[in-house]
């Protein structure tokens, strides 16, 4: 999957203008919103591949603008902004962004992210012969279609979400670091912090809560999480 329509949602024009001019450069069709509301217009008509989403927006702040692309769209959303705290990273992750990124920021930096999202997403005519799936009681997680099944039930998930709960259910019983996670699941090119993952994890085990009494997302302590099955 390429991603080669971005929206780009900032109030400053002259960010909004570099982002361009590196992204068109690079060979991306860039789609530009100054405003909250206006943003969500656009994505809803233009249907971009990706949103690179700015914190302080006018009308409509980007915690509004995830949480309406959330309600009917998991593309992927990396979030721009001033706000560099932790707390604030952890807000935008649990509102559904997959990325965060700080300002000041190198817009070379934003480009390898939006890349190394595309490589994760991507699939090969080989790989799409091979149906990356994984099942366990009232569980289907399909990362060929970016599909997470639940009692039947497809749910709405991120796509960050679901290449983390198809990587532990893929190996289940083994115990990984939150580093080891950021390495397989988000790749060498992430820049965030380790609370990324516990910000996911949190979201998955809301969607997973009693499903079934034969497999748990599991926490240890002092080490990091694993997908927990009985063994065959």
């Amino acid at each position: 999957m390429a991603f080669d329509k971005v929206l780009v949602v900032d109030d400053d024009q002259n960010i909004c203008d570099l982002l361009r001019l590196y992204l068109e450069d690079a060979g991306y069709s860039v789609i530009i919103s100054n405003d909250g509301k206006e943003a969500v217009n656009k994505f809803k008509a233009l249907k971009p591949d990706i949103v690179l989403l700015d914190y302080m927006l006018p009308s409509l702040d980007g915690r509004g603008v995830c949480k309406e692309i959330r309600k009917d769209s998991d593309v992927p959303i990396i979030m721009i902004s001033a706000k560099s705290e932790t707390t604030d990273k952890v807000v935008g992750l649990e509102l559904g962004a997959d990325d965060y990124i700080a300002k000041p920021f190198d817009a070379r930096e934003v480009i390898a992210r939006i890349r190394a999202v595309s490589r994760r997403m991507g699939v090969s005519t080989t790989e799409q012969e091979v149906n990356q799936e994984v099942r366990y009681d009232k569980l289907v997680v399909n990362k060929t279609r970016y599909e997470l099944r639940v009692n039947g039930k497809v749910l709405d998930t991120p796509p960050k979400e679901l290449e983390l709960l198809y990587y532990l259910a893929s190996n289940p019983n083994h115990v990984y670091t939150r580093d080891q996670l950021l390495d397989e699941v988000w790749g060498f090119e992430y820049y965030g912090d380790s609370r990324t993952i516990d910000v996911h994890v949190k979201r998955l085990r809301e969607k997973l809560a009693d499903v079934s009494p034969h497999w748990a997302l599991k926490t240890v302590w002092g080490v990091g999480y694993k997908f927990e099955a009985d063994e065959e």
